[in-house]
């Protein structure tokens, strides 16, 4: 498989850790945000909706979006699994994993700031307030929900596709210098993923095309 990834994108960490959960292996191939690769014709043609990340799959098909390609991998390489096999189970993971893919990262994301800054003249410290505004109403819904149902993971003792997409926003959050102070099971839980191997080796700083 060929993971199309940029190393600072929270949408393909998250791909990556579950790539490292599954013990597959894939080959690693940078799209630069910052000068637009991702909009290049060579790149659109494998992925139109010109975003990262994106999935080639051994038999060449391709998949974009993050939960997509997770579900797949889910599908596909079941063991081990990243989803409870109780449907409500299932679908409370599948609950958190939409409040932070849904409700925090799309509003986070480079392109809305970029927007903030250039089309409506927002200053570093406007954009700043407005990370923090959006992320603090996400993490306080997933730090209730998590102080009921975490062990040493967001769902027991076992990781799942939350810590694929918690671990990754979270990282955003510290990098934005986001307090984080009022989300202590939240914390936790990113500090006991970051210690494992799974983790550690999709951090952005280690990927091929982070800046030395």
């Amino acid at each position: 498989m060929k993971l199309y990834s940029y190393f600072r994108s929270s949408a393909a960490y998250r791909v990556r850790i579950a790539l490292n959960l599954k013990g597959l292996e894939y080959d690693y191939i940078p799209i630069n945000l910052l000068d637009n690769e991702q909009k290049s014709t060579q790149y659109l043609s494998d992925n139109p909706q010109g975003l990262v990340p994106a999935l080639i799959t051994d038999d060449g098909s391709v998949i974009a979006q993050s939960v997509a390609i997770m579900e797949w991998l889910e599908e596909t390489h079941p063991q081990p699994e990243l989803l409870p096999a109780d449907s409500l189970r299932r679908a409370t993971v599948r609950s958190l994993i939409n409040n932070i893919t849904c409700d925090i990262h799309p509003i986070l994301n480079i392109a809305v700031t970029n927007y903030l800054q250039r089309q409506l003249s927002a200053d570093e410290k406007q954009v700043f307030e407005w990370y923090c505004t959006w992320m603090a109403r996400g993490f306080q819904a997933v730090e209730v929900t998590l102080a009921k149902s975490s062990g040493d993971f967001c769902f027991g003792d076992t990781p799942s596709m939350a810590d694929c997409v918690l671990v990754p926003q979270v990282f955003n959050a510290d990098r934005f210098k986001v307090p984080m102070d009022a989300y202590p099971a939240i914390r936790r839980i990113v500090e006991h993923c970051n210690q494992l191997p799974a983790f550690k080796s999709a951090h952005p700083m280690q990927q091929p095309d982070a800046p030395e």
